[in-house]
């Protein structure tokens, strides 16, 4: 893996090197989004899902953002079409009708939370899933998600990352969330019908790249949003 812009050129790129590369800001709430894709715009292959197009490479970069997060956000769709399970870092669904998939069903205390909306009619029973303490009610009728990432914060949860599914990361950006998008362009072409990293009504927001990375013909980009 080497670096082609953002910083010194260097070959040789060990692991501590590629978190100090990708470290977000210190001390502010820092919401990035993941993202990887083939080169004509897929983000899943024929099995929907993205294990059929990422690579080793992009897995280095994945796990790397994930040893950097403080919380996982994702969607309940995404989590479960993925097989989401607990692990170190806290996961916060994201889900308007209180969805909770079951390889999450019976986690941990405080390793799964769900971001729901207060009129939800699953809201009953994601109580009795998850328990009140992990329920996170923010708006009535949809998802808050500027209320939810400053309620991150307030637990102290300053760096934030989602993995997305498309529609919760083009909500996330046109809702003024995103900080910065970290994205993953592998060098293949599937074709097909597949979803794009980001789905729904169109968006015209303007990016700016921070910084390169390539291995293999993998592009590793980080993002930053304009003010």
């Amino acid at each position: 893996m080497r670096v082609l812009t953002g910083a010194a050129p260097n070959e040789n790129i060990t692991d501590a090197d590629l978190a100090e590369l990708y470290a977000p800001p210190a001390g502010q709430p820092w919401l990035r989004v993941g993202m990887v894709s083939t080169v004509d715009g897929s983000a899943t292959g024929d099995d929907a899902r993205t294990a059929s197009i990422n690579n080793a490479a992009d897995h280095r970069v994945f796990q790397t953002l994930r040893s950097l997060a403080d919380v996982i956000v994702v969607g309940a769709g995404t989590a479960k079409a993925e097989k989401y399970a607990p692990g170190d870092v806290p996961i916060v669904l994201v889900s308007r009708k209180a969805q909770v998939p079951e390889s999450l069903q019976g986690a941990p205390a405080g390793s799964v939370y769900l971001a729901t909306c207060s009129r939800s009619d699953g809201l009953p029973a994601a109580r009795k899933i998850l328990g009140d303490e992990h329920i996170l009610e923010l708006g009535s009728h949809r998802v808050d998600l500027p209320q939810l990432k400053t309620a991150l914060a307030d637990r102290g949860w300053m760096s934030q990352l989602c993995e997305g599914g498309p529609h919760l990361s083009r909500d996330m950006v046109f809702q003024g969330c995103v900080d910065e998008v970290a994205a993953t362009t592998v060098p293949r072409l599937v074709a097909g019908a597949y979803p794009r990293t980001t789905e729904g009504a169109p968006i015209n927001v303007p990016l700016e790249l921070t910084m390169l990375l390539e291995d293999s013909g993998t592009l590793f980009g980080r993002w930053a949003l304009g003010g």
